[in-house]
Order: structure tokens, then sequence, then C-alpha cells
């Protein structure tokens, strides 16, 4: 496969804009017109909060909906439920039941209230309250073999559970928003790994450790393979959680400018890797116990003796890690690097004058040289001592932290210590540093450049925490979800299906874990009783999960994609990054639809541990 950029047009030369790059092109415009991301999550915090108003059911006086702890969910106790109950004038709060009845005059799926005693929850004109009649109301429903023939479908059944809709346009709402406020900035999850990643990553790049790196390794690349190593590095940074949004996006930009290619094309080859290929790796991920868990806990529901391993989607991930970085290769190629080409330098295109000379280490000097080699040393014992404590035990990163190893749950910090120490010894050996206030400037000039990742953080988190306490999100899961199983597809078609609803959630929801929470409950039982075991359902789950990051802008990560691509091409919005983008979602999401229904229709075994049966064999006499 050709790798090498696209020869641009000359000035007097008229582009000539195929079919799909005149949709792209429009694409970007469009996009570009749309608010600053920022304001984007300001005006989802509006929609939400109007939509939490008018979906909150009208309830008695001295009623409210809270929400309580529910271990019986899949993730134990921080797993939230909705229920109404009447407030006392001590404050004590006293649940009541929410059922279905059938009353004389009542309709036939009258949310009906009782209380603790059994008795019914009157109006004042003593009729049932029925929360049905104002706002939405979900029932969570379970699927159901009611008649034992496996050649008939099954039927949803409610649980005894209710899902209500929480009105933040009220006093409690409005004092809810304002006094979380500031946990919500601060808790929001990118803001830290962010921060403290770049306070590691930007002193590198400020004392000139990034540039004397790629200007030394680069000539040892063949450029026919620095797309797919790009790509190949992003999917297996979800070795380390969410680092590679951080660390590879400036790396590939800076190596794809020192060879006369578009920086944008690098940003954008590592960033489908990153986040488009998120669920995919060669090797055994802390992701993989904690998703088996959410589908065992969901599968034995139904077959209480049901195991789900953690290695069980492993052989299916590797061979994706695999076909995934010779498909992004091509799109990049094909699609994305071809586009950039025809580009000036000013919007991103390739500028042949930032080109370095290639020729190992003969551009680098003395100084610079010394110092990669004292750089090298520092990472080398850093390197080698953080093995050491993850191996020795009793060491403080031993052993496991809940569902992750602790070297996982602490991969941030360890970040910044190893690129941290690193810098900082490249810098004193080229004299970039001399004292302690040098040292410190690299690393509040790093800073400055995180100002747009702050403002965004501020709206972003605000609408994170107003889309969860509303309780939409778990509404619209169940109620998409028995929508789907009314369909009564087929095993491939609900598949498909299942993939393209959770490409869809992801647009508006990015975290995987919360995500499946909701689903696996939900899907998990309702595909096993139609023939399709919990380990083939998890794997489509992931497929959805990962192929549309790369294109919402409720994607947090996607405002810090977009400061490296202004950095080269200033004018470039948010449909900029989605027109490049979109090329790796469509296309991914074809060859990984393809790779499924395929793997189904085999039976092979997806990874170790997969039974590719859908009930736990019977035991052994």
């Amino acid at each position: 496969m050709d790798d090498s950029p696209h020869a641009r047009p000359s000035a007097n030369q008229p582009i000539k804009a195929g079919r799909l790059s005149g949709i792209l092109n429009a694409i970007e415009w469009l996009g570009n017109k749309l608010p600053d991301p920022a304001f984007l999550f300001l005006i989802g915090l509006l929609v939400v909060l109007g939509i939490s108003h008018f979906a909150a059911p009208t309830l008695p006086e001295g009623f409210e909906v809270r929400w309580v702890p529910d271990p019986t969910r899949a993730g134990g106790v921080d797993q939230q439920r909705a229920v109404i109950g009447r407030v006392g004038e001590d404050g004590s709060f006293e649940t009541a039941s929410v059922v279905v009845e059938e009353l004389p005059d009542m309709p036939p799926a009258a949310r009906l209230m009782m209380d603790a005693t059994g008795e019914w929850i009157l109006n004042p004109d003593g009729t049932p309250v029925d929360i049905s009649k104002h706002g939405w109301t979900v029932f969570e429903k379970i699927p159901r073999d009611l008649d034992g023939d496996p050649d008939t479908p099954p039927v949803l059944v409610p649980n005894g559970r209710v899902m209500v809709g929480q009105s933040l346009v009220t006093s409690n709402g409005w004092y809810w928003l304002l006094s979380s406020m500031v946990k919500n900035f601060l808790g929001f999850a990118p803001l830290g790994v962010v921060l403290v990643g770049m306070l590691g990553i930007g002193p590198m790049e400020k004392v000139g450790l990034i540039s004397a790196l790629l200007r030394s390794a680069l000539a040892r690349v063949p450029g026919q393979l620095l797309t797919p190593s790009m790509v190949f590095l992003g999917i297996m940074s979800s070795l380390g959680s969410d680092a590679g949004y951080v660390v590879l996006p400036p790396l590939a930009a800076m190596a794809y400018l020192a060879v006369g290619r578009s920086p944008l094309a690098g940003i954008a080859a590592v960033f489908a890797g990153v986040a488009a290929g998120f669920n995919a790796n060669l090797l055994i991920t802390s992701l993989e116990p904690m998703m088996s868990n959410f589908s065992q806990s969901a599968a034995q529901t139904v077959d209480p003796t049901r195991a789900v391993a953690a290695t069980a989607s492993w052989w299916f991930m590797a061979v994706s890690t695999v076909v995934l970085t010779f498909v992004g290769w091509g799109v990049t190629a094909v699609f994305v690097e071809k586009r950039l080409a025809k580009k000036s330098a000013a919007d991103g295109g390739p500028d042949p004058s930032a080109a370095s000379t290639l020729d190992g280490h003969a551009n680098l000097s003395p100084d610079e040289r010394k110092g990669l080699v004292w750089a090298g040393l520092v990472f080398a014992v850093g390197l080698a001592a953080t093995v050491g404590l993850v191996l020795w035990e009793g060491s403080p990163l031993h052993g496991d932290d809940g569902p992750f190893p602790r070297w996982v749950a602490v991969i941030v910090p360890l970040m910044f210590l190893l690129t941290i120490a690193p810098a900082m010894a490249f810098g004193v050996a080229v004299g970039a540093v001399r004292s302690t206030k040098d040292a410190t400037k690299t690393m509040i000039d790093s800073m400055a450049s995180m100002a747009p990742i702050i403002v965004l953080a501020f709206f972003a988190g605000q609408f994170v925490a107003a889309f969860e306490e509303s309780g939409l999100g778990r509404m619209l899961a169940f109620s998409g979800g028995e929508w789907l199983f009314n369909q009564q597809f087929g095993a491939g078609m609900l598949l498909v299906s299942f993939i393209l609803v959770t490409m869809v959630f992801n647009l508006f929801v990015g975290s995987m874990s919360a995500k499946y929470a909701l689903f696996a409950p939900i899907f998990v039982p309702m595909f096993m009783l139609i023939g399709i075991r919990p380990e083939m359902t998890q794997t489509a789950y992931r497929i959805g999960d990962s192929t549309t990051n790369i294109i919402t802008p409720l994607n947090p990560y996607m405002i810090i994609i977009l400061m490296y691509v202004q950095k080269y091409a200033p004018k470039a919005g948010i449909g900029t990054l989605i027109a490049m983008m979109l090329p790796y979602t469509v296309i991914f999401t074809l060859v990984w639809v393809a790779m499924i229904l395929l793997w189904n229709w085999s039976g092979l075994e997806l990874g170790p541990g997969d039974p590719t049966t859908v009930f736990s064999p019977p035991a052994s006499p």
C-alpha cells in the first residue's frame, strides 16, 4: 500500500473535488458553523433541564423522587434507582410502591402508587394517583420464557422497578445545580487526566526533547510504515486507559510535519486508533474484567450458573487490532491524507519547508545527543523501578485496586513521572534548564495552552452531571432495549441493531462502563433467551462503543484533539475534525460488523473461556 503523501496541485491548477470530498467539505463547512464546543455543552445542559421538567411525573403534595443505591444491579451500590416516597415533617423519607394495576375506570397500564401499608395513595378528589398521566414513566422489564417452549419467543415482564425522570427545573433542582457546580467541574474525569499528563508531556516539547527524538527516530522508520505505526500505537494505547488521547496526537503531528506531510493526517491516524479502535488490543487490558463482571451478573438473572470469562473475547479483539491497523492505514492514505494534500499549509496541509533533513544523528547537536543519552538513562531507570514495584509484593503498585491492577489505576501519575524526569534531564544537558525557575517555567508554559480545556471542562461537567441526575439516560436505554426486543429480529440483525443503538447512544454518553452498566441487565438476558450468548453481546457492545467516539462533539476529549488540530490549522473548527474522522467511523463500523457476523455464523470461540453456547452446560453426573 502506497503511504506516501500525494503531491499538492500548483497554485494555478484547479482542484477537482470528487463526490466524497464534496460531501466531507459540506460537513466541514456545516460543522464549523456550530457554536464552540463549550457552548455546545451549555446548550446541551439547557436541553436536559427542559426535557427533565417535562419528563418528570406530577406527584402529590409531599412526595418526591430520590435516587437510592440498588445493590441488586450489576455494579453493586454504585448503581442507583429512582424511588418515589412521602417526605415526613421531620424530613424522613418513606418509600411508596409504584405498580401496574387494572382498576375500574382506569387505563390498563396505569402507574398507581401504594404506601407501605398496602393502601392506595389518593388524590384530593379520592381517586388513586396515576403518575402515567403526567410525565414519562419507564418500567424496567426482563425477558421471561413463560411457556417453556424454545421455539416461541420470550416476553418482557415488569421486574417491580420503575424509572421516572427527575425534574431539575424545581426549587430542589436549581439548588442541586448550584450546590454541585464546583463538584461537577472538578469531578469531570478527563480534566485531571489531561492536566496531569500535560505537566509531563509539555516540558518534553518545551526543552526540545520531542523534536530531538523525532529527528533521530524518523530516519529509521520507512515512510510507508508511518501511518500503520500511528494507528497501531493508538489502538494499543488503551493499555493505559485514556492516556493515549494526551500523549500520541502531538507526537504524530510532529512526526508527519517532520517528513513534509500534513500534521493533521498524523493526528487523524492516531486519533482513529486511540478512540475508534479503543476496544481492540493484542493484550488483555483492565477493561476485560470489568466488562465480564457486568455480563456475568446480567447473565445470571437467566442462568444462575452462567460465568463470563475476562478472556472470552481475546481472539476477536486481537484479530481486530491487526485488521483495524490495515483498515486505518487504507482510510488515511485513500481518503484522509489525499483530501488534506489539497489544503494549504495554513489550513493544515503539507508544509515541505517544515520538513527536517533526516539523516540519523547528523542533524543533532552534540548537546542534543548527550541529552538523549541522559534522558534515555533516566527513563530506563524509571521504567525499571516501576516494573519492579509492580512485581514486588508489598510495594505500592503491587496487587489490584478493585477491578484494576494498581499500576493501571495510577497510570496518569506514572506517565507524569516517566515523562517529566527525562524532560528535565534533557533540558539540563542542552542548557534549557539551568535552575528550578526554568524547570517550573516549562510546566507553566505547558499549562497556559490548557485554558480551552479548562473552560470546556466546566460546561461539560455540568452537562454530564445533569444528564445523570435527571435519569434520562437510564430511561432512554431501557426504552430502546424494549423497542429492539419487540422487533423480533434474527440473531444477525439483532447484533447489528444493537451495535447501531450503542453507536447512537455513544454520541451522548461517552463513558463505556456507565453505558454498559445500563445495557448489560437489559440486553444480555434478552439476547440469551433469543439464542445469543453473553460473550457475543458484550463484543457487539464494544464495537458500537468505539466507532463513534471520533465524531461526537460531546466526547470530552474532542476539544483536546481540536486544540492540537488548531495548532496547525488555526481556522479549523469542530466541523473540520468531524469531516476528517467520519471516513474512519463508517469504514471501521462496516468492517467490524462484517467480522462479528462472520464470527457468529462460524461458531468459533471469541476467546479463551468462550463456551460458544448460550447457557451453562449441565454438570457432569
